[in-house]
């Protein structure tokens, strides 16, 4: 009688374990859906779902990462920084879950640039130490990633640019700017995200603002320009064309 007990609860428990992974799928893939149709605060509510269903699942912890960046970057002040906050947390977790999954390094480290845009100049920098780290470890881990080297593009080009004050910083924090950081290396991170992604409208953005940086000005127009021909494939990408059209129209 004790074992037919036993068995019968080792089934229930086993039952409840498929449905609740059978719901978890079923929550993550709307969220999907919906971040495919460029719907982030629809995505940001079933990643949150899923999340709250399975806290130590690594895919709901990096896409609600990435959500919480993406519905954040729509708001202003306060509630933007704390969307940008709950990304950084979400994303730690994603780390701590799976250290050797990429997107979780990817996505933490797009969230603490994005923490870092509300902060000082002295946190900026001390932040840019760990975009680094987390982008680096993200490249080795799968380095067939365009957002990674997206990432990684506009560290160089911030990190080659620094402010004469952000520069003392850097010399406290990153023993002086990297001789590594240029808008050269900006330039060929950008290039790498566009052969691995050359339909994705923002690598071509910021590909042409560093070449207007570097007075290049014919082949930043050739970028803006590639900006407005091609088909909208993220959420952001009318704002994209419509920075593109008046870089343009300025060049």
């Amino acid at each position: 009688m004790k074992s037919f007990l036993v068995t019968i609860m080792f089934s229930a428990v086993l039952i409840t374990s498929v449905f609740s992974q059978q719901e978890m799928n079923v929550l993550v893939s709307h969220g999907d859906s919906l971040f495919n149709l460029f719907d982030n605060p629809g995505s940001l509510e079933y990643y949150q779902k899923a999340y709250d269903l399975d806290s130590t699942n690594y895919d709901a912890c990096w896409k609600l990462s990435r959500a919480f960046v993406d519905v954040g970057e729509n708001l202003e002040d306060d509630p933007r920084a704390e969307y940008y906050k709950k990304g950084n947390l979400y994303g730690e977790k994603a780390v701590m879950l799976n250290p050797e999954g990429a997107k979780g390094h990817l996505r933490l480290s797009i969230a603490i640039g994005r923490v870092a845009l509300d902060a000082g100049a002295k946190e900026r920098v001390r932040l840019s130490k760990e975009v680094k780290k987390e982008v680096d470890l993200a490249i080795k881990l799968n380095p067939d990633d365009d957002i990674a080297y997206h990432v990684l593009g506009r560290w160089n080009r911030k990190l080659a640019n620094l402010s004469w004050i952000e520069r003392g910083f850097a010399n406290m924090f990153l023993g002086g700017v990297p001789e590594d950081a240029s808008e050269e290396n900006a330039v060929a991170n950008f290039k790498k995200a566009i052969e691995i992604n050359p339909g994705y409208i923002n690598h071509h953005l910021e590909l042409g603002m560093t070449y207007e940086m570097m007075d290049m000005e014919e082949e930043a127009g050739a970028e803006y320009q590639k900006c407005l021909n091609l088909p909208k494939s993220s959420a952001k990408d009318d704002m994209h064309k419509a920075t593109a059209k008046e870089k343009l129209d300025d060049l």
